[in-house]
C-alpha cells in the first residue's frame, strides 16, 4: 500500500484556497485590501494626530491651511489645516465600515427574497415583480430623495454622525439587493429539482429545513461572489452621496467627503482630491478582483482543471 493511499482526503476549503491562490489579480486584490485595511485600522495607532482638530489660533491656523505634502503633515493640510493623514485613516474606516454593512444587508435582503421565490411557486411571481419595481427605479435619484428627507430626521434621534451612518448603510442597502435575489433566485429552481432534494421532501422533510440544509449551502457560492461585489458598490455610492454634499457631515470625513472637499481647491491642491480619489479606487479594484477570484474558486468545474 503507497503513502498516497494513506494520505487524508484533500477538504473542499483546501481546494477553494489553492484555486483561489492561483488568481494572481485575486491575490493581488487580497493584499491590497489587507495594506488598505491596515492602513486604516492600525495606522492610527502610530499616526496620533486628530482628524478634527482645528487649531484655535486663527493666524497658525491660516498659516497651517492647504498645506502641500511635508514630513510633518505627509498628506498635507485640508482648508482648517486638519492632518489630511489622520483624515484618510479615519475616512477610510467609514468607509469600509459602510461598505461592509451595507453588504450585508443587501445581500441578506437578496438571499432572502430569492430563496422564497425560487422555492415557492406562489411567491415568485410577486417577489420578481417587486424585484423588478426596484430595479426600475433610479437609484441614485432615489437615494438623494431619501437622504434629503430623512437626514435631519434620523440625526434627532440618533445623532448626526451616527445617523448619518445608519441612513446612509440602509439606503444602500435597500436599493441593492436585487441582483443577488436574482441570481439566488436562478440557483434554487435549479437546486430543488435535484435528486437530493426530491429525496428530502419523499420522506417529509419540512420545507423550512430543506432550506436550511440543503438548498443555503449549495447557493453559497454565488452569495459570496455578490457579497465581495457589494462592498465595492456600497463603497461606490457612499462616495457620490458625499461627494454630492448630501452624505456624512462635515465633520465626519470619508473618502467620498474627502473628494468634496477638495473639488473647490483642486486646480491649485490637487493631491487633496487624487489622494482620496486613490483610495477609492484601490479598494473598488481590490474587491472587484477577490470578487473574481472567488467566483473561479468556488466553481467545481473551474477548480478541477
Amino acid at each position: 500500500m503507497t503513502d498516497a493511499s494513506l494520505a487524508p482526503p484533500r477538504s473542499q476549503a483546501r481546494d477553494i484556497w489553492d484555486q483561489f491562490r492561483n488568481h494572481k489579480g485575486a491575490m493581488l486584490g487580497l493584499w491590497v485590501l489587507i495594506g488598505l485595511m491596515l492602513f486604516v485600522l492600525i495606522g492610527p495607532l502610530v499616526w496620533w494626530q486628530d482628524p478634527t482638530y482645528v487649531n484655535p489660533d486663527a493666524a497658525k491656523m491660516i498659516l497651517g491651511r492647504n498645506k502641500p505634502p511635508t514630513w510633518v503633515h505627509p498628506f498635507g493640510t485640508d482648508q482648517v489645516a486638519r492632518d489630511q493623514l489622520a483624515r484618510m485613516m479615519f475616512g477610510g474606516r467609514i468607509s469600509l465600515a459602510v461598505g461592509a454593512v451595507a453588504m450585508v444587508i443587501s445581500v441578506f435582503l437578496g438571499t432572502l427574497v430569492g430563496v422564497l421565490a425560487g422555492f415557492y411557486r406562489r411567491l415568485d411571481g410577486v417577489l420578481m415583480r417587486l424585484t423588478d419595481l426596484f430595479l426600475s427605479l433610479p437609484l441614485l435619484p432615489l437615494l438623494l430623495v431619501l437622504m434629503f428627507l430623512f437626514r435631519d430626521a434620523v440625526a434627532k434621534v440618533i445623532g448626526p454622525n451616527m445617523g448619518a451612518f445608519v441612513l446612509v448603510v440602509f439606503a444602500i442597502g435597500l436599493t441593492s439587493w436585487m441582483p443577488a435575489a436574482r441570481i439566488v433566485r436562478g440557483q434554487v429552481l435549479a437546486l430543488k429539482e435535484r435528486e437530493f432534494v426530491l429525496a428530502a421532501r419523499s420522506i417529509g422533510t419540512p420545507s423550512h429545513r430543506m432550506i436550511i440544509r440543503h438548498i443555503l449551502p449549495n447557493v453559497l457560492s454565488p452569495v459570496m461572489v455578490a457579497a465581495a461585489l457589494g462592498i465595492a458598490n456600497a463603497i461606490i455610492t457612499e462616495s457620490v452621496l458625499s461627494f454630492l454634499g448630501l452624505g456624512f457631515p462635515p465633520d465626519f470625513p470619508t473618502w467620498g467627503r474627502l473628494l468634496y472637499d477638495g473639488v473647490g481647491t483642486m486646480q491649485l491642491y490637487p493631491a487633496r482630491v487624487i489622494i482620496p480619489g486613490v483610495a477609492i479606487s484601490l479598494t473598488v479594484l481590490a474587491v472587484n478582483y477577490i470578487g473574481d477570484g472567488l467566483r473561479d474558486a468556488l466553481d467545481p468545474r473551474i477548480r478541477g482543471r
